[in-house]
């Protein structure tokens, strides 16, 4: 699988804004590759396969979908309009060559643009794994906006199917919760901006309690974040979204000098930054 640490050509003199194709790539060459092993551990546990009916909510360019396809599982991934870049990503990974957008939509893999909702086939058999990768519990309110989309991804599962969610670990081995806080601390003036605050050690469970799912297992994963070089990290930072509100209400140059100041105790002697995490999962089951 591919590696955490890439060396990353600079494009341009800063990161590009949010939207576009650019900064898709950065999110899809740089960034989404740091959770492989949360995903590879979630996919062993269950030993994701052929016999695998996959729904990947928020599956942005399509990396944890291209794993679990790799595995002989039959994959859909969904996300938002928002984020149509990403998906046009996706849909060269896992359906690369002429004609791949109708590929993607009527082969093993599918995607969706829109809400797990609009991922329902006509048809076709019910998932029997649901993921969400893209982790909670660094910024309030982070869960608001999950739980609805399981509670409408569960009514396309058969019962008992298993649910994969996914965490930050505690801020203390973390070391990227530190970098995190920069986009709160200039987003201080704006009411409706998301706040950077520390995950608890039932964020997961919390969640799946709300969506009437049943826990049935946890783990931590060490996913440490590792970059080529300054430029390599504050692109893939920025391309979380992690710091768009940040940019907004400062400007990204602004955004990017905070960024270089709080990397800097994790830049190695050549080079190289690196910021030891802990990930959490968690395994819930559909009623």
């Amino acid at each position: 699988m591919t590696p955490t640490l890439v060396r990353h050509q600079s494009r341009t003199a800063s990161a590009p804004p949010a939207g576009t194709t650019e900064r898709a790539r950065d999110w899809a060459e740089i960034q989404e590759r740091m959770l492989v092993p949360l995903i590879e551990a979630a996919y062993e546990r269950l030993d994701v396969g052929p016999a695998t009916r996959l729904l990947g909510l928020g599956c942005g360019s399509g990396l944890g979908l291209l794993m679990a396809a790799s595995r002989g599982a039959t994959v859909t991934g969904v996300d938002c309009p928002e984020r149509a870049a990403r998906l046009a990503l996706a849909r060269e990974r896992l359906a690369p060559g002429p004609g791949h957008e109708v590929a993607a939509k009527t082969g093993a893999a599918r995607l969706v643009t829109g809400g797990p909702g609009d991922a329902a086939e006509p048809g076709g058999a019910p998932y029997n794994v649901i993921t969400a990768f893209e982790p909670v519990g660094c910024a309030a309110g982070d869960t608001e906006g999950l739980v609805p989309a399981l509670e409408a991804a569960v009514a396309l599962a058969e019962h008992g199917s298993a649910v994969v969610l996914a965490g930050w670990g505690p801020p203390e081995r973390c070391a990227t919760s530190a970098v995190l806080r920069v986009a709160t601390r200039l987003t201080s003036r704006l009411n409706d901006a998301p706040r950077w605050r520390p995950s608890l050690r039932d964020d997961l469970e919390d969640v799946a309690a709300r969506a009437g799912l049943k826990p049935d297992g946890s783990g931590r994963v060490a996913c440490p974040f590792g970059y080529a070089d300054l430029d390599s990290a504050i692109r893939g930072l920025m391309a979380t979204g992690a710091f768009d509100a940040a940019a907004r209400a400062t400007d990204q140059a602004q955004v990017e000098k905070e960024l270089v100041e709080a990397l800097h105790g994790h830049v190695r002697r050549d080079g190289t930054v690196w910021m030891a995490n802990v990930f959490r999962y968690l395994i819930a089951r559909t009623p």
